[in-house]
């Protein structure tokens, strides 16, 4: 395994309430080159599957898409946050159920050539209905399918979400 190249130094250029950005000079061997990075903390995503094995999305418009996308329930972690603790909160939040199981599925990183967010991948079972805490700038809609249905949507193009196909193709072989 080659080293780790070295950074040299870094440029903060935005500070955001979602993500910062940072320009990173970087010497890997005799080349020196620059990278503008994408500062995200993470995110957790979480896919509640019911009893009569339907699972909740929400639906919710999506301005860089242009569109109103249908989503896994997700969110972005607090600093140093445990992304289980994340997944539980997103899912009451957004949901409006809490889960007595919750299960890691996986994780892996959205865009690793400029984005430093890794998504953190759960499945919730056991759930008990409680009531959603939306943000104010949180306008969505709970709808519930089959996993079934799900794939059928997602071969039909109706899901364009990457951590939602992500997630129900991780969950289509599991007991229902």
């Amino acid at each position: 395994m080659p080293n780790i190249p070295e950074t040299i130094s870094t440029e903060r250029i935005y500070n955001g309430k979602v993500f910062d950005i940072r320009i990173d000079a970087i010497r890997e061997g005799n080349i020196e080159y620059k990278r503008e990075i994408v500062v995200h903390k993470g995110s957790a995503v979480v896919i509640p599957v019911f009893p009569d094995g339907t699972v909740a999305l929400v639906r919710q418009y999506r301005h860089a898409a242009g569109k109103y996308l249908l989503e896994i329930c997700a969110g972005t972690l607090n600093a140093g946050e445990d992304p289980e603790i994340g997944a539980r909160r997103e899912l009451e939040e957004e949901i409006g159920v809490t889960a007595g199981k919750l299960e890691k599925l996986c994780e892996f990183y959205v865009s690793p050539g400029f984005l430093t967010e890794k998504m953190h991948l759960f499945l919730a079972t056991d759930l008990t209905e409680t009531a959603q805490n939306l943000g104010v700038d949180e306008i969505l809609t709970v709808e519930r399918y089959s996993l079934d249905n799900l794939l059928e949507m997602i071969r039909r193009g109706e899901i364009e979400d990457a951590k939602t196909i992500i997630t129900i193709l991780l969950c289509q072989n599991r007991e229902r």
